[in-house]
C-alpha cells in the first residue's frame, strides 16, 4: 500500500509519525509534498520518507491519498491534481467543512472519498479520529484508512452530518484542555509553585481523568463525586466552578465551534 500526503505540516507529520512507529507502512511506501525545500528536508531528516516538490507526483504514486492542505486550498489543489490520481484511489480528506459531494464534484469523476477528522494529540501518538466514506467506497477501504488512523490513535465510524460535531467535541478540543490546564497551572503559580513543576502536576492530573473516563466506564458524573467528601476542599472548588460558570462556557464554545464549522 502506498500513502501520498499532499501537504506535510504538523499534522502530517504527525500522521506519518505514527504510521512508520506503529508499522503501518513502510517509510519507503510513503510520499509527501511541501512547498519549501526547507519542509521538505524535514521532513526526508526526521521522517525518512520520500518527498516531493509536486502535487501532481504525489497523486500519481497513491493508493491512498491523503489531503493535508488548510480548508482555503482545497479548491485549488484538487484542480491541480485530479488528472492524476489513479483509477481506485481511496481519497482521504481530514478537513472541516468540504463534503463528500463537493469533494467528488471537484474531482469530476466518480471517486472513493473519505472524510476524516484527526487532532493535534495525533503527535503523541492519542489522537482521536472520526472516518466517513462515500457509498462508492466499500468496507475494506474503510478497514484500511481505520488501518492507517490506528497508527496515531483512535477513531469511530461517523456518519457525515456527525463530522461537525466532533471538530467542536474533539478536532478543537485539545485547545479547550490546553487553557484549562494553564489556568491550574497559573493558580499554582500563584500560591508558589514553579511553573514546570505546576504545568507537570496539572497535566498529569488532565491524563489520568481522562484515563479514568476510558478506562472505568464511569460516568464522569459518578467519578467526580467520588472526589468530593462532605464539607471537603474539592466540593468546594466544585461549587466555584460552577458559580463561575464553567459547564455554561465549555457548552457555548463548543457550539461555537460547530457553527464555525459550518461556515466554512
Amino acid at each position: 500500500m502506498k500513502i501520498g500526503f499532499v501537504g506535510c505540516g504538523n499534522m502530517a507529520s504527525a500522521m506519518i509519525g505514527g504510521i512508520i512507529k506503529n508499522r503501518v507502512a513502510d517509510p519507503s511506501d510513503i510520499l509527501a509534498s511541501a512547498k519549501s525545500e526547507a519542509g521538505r528536508e524535514k521532513a526526508r531528516k526526521n521522517l525518512g520518507i520520500k518527498v516531493s516538490a509536486s502535487n501532481q507526483e504525489v497523486a500519481a504514486f497513491a493508493d491512498v491519498l491523503i489531503l493535508a492542505v488548510k480548508p482555503f486550498y482545497y479548491e485549488e489543489v484538487i484542480c491541480e491534481i485530479k488528472d492524476s490520481v489513479k483509477d481506485g484511489v481511496i481519497i482521504v480528506s481530514i478537513t472541516p467543512g468540504k463534503t463528500l459531494v463537493w469533494l467528488e464534484e471537484q474531482f469530476g469523476k466518480p471517486s472513493k472519498i473519505v472524510r476524516t477528522m484527526p487532532n493535534t494529540p495525533a503527535l503523541v501518538g492519542e489522537g482521536m479520529s472520526c472516518i466517513c466514506g462515500n457509498p462508492r467506497t466499500t468496507q475494506e477501504d474503510i478497514d484500511t484508512v481505520c488501518k492507517i488512523f490506528a497508527g496515531f490513535g483512535k477513531s469511530e465510524i461517523v456518519t457525515e452530518e456527525m463530522i461537525d460535531v466532533v471538530v467542536g467535541v474533539s478536532g478543537s478540543s485539545p485547545a479547550y484542555v490546553f487553557m484549562f490546564i494553564e489556568a491550574l497551572a497559573d493558580a499554582a503559580v500563584a500560591d508558589g509553585m514553579p511553573r514546570a513543576q505546576a504545568y507537570r502536576f496539572a497535566a498529569q492530573a488532565v491524563l489520568g481523568s481522562a484515563k479514568m473516563v476510558l478506562e472505568t466506564g464511569k460516568h464522569p458524573g459518578e467519578l467526580k463525586d467520588m472526589v468530593c467528601s462532605p464539607k471537603g476542599t474539592t466540593i468546594e472548588a466544585v461549587r466555584v466552578l460552577e458559580e463561575k460558570g464553567l459547564r455554561s462556557a465549555v457548552f457555548e464554545a463548543a457550539k461555537a465551534c460547530v457553527k464555525k464549522t459550518r461556515e466554512v
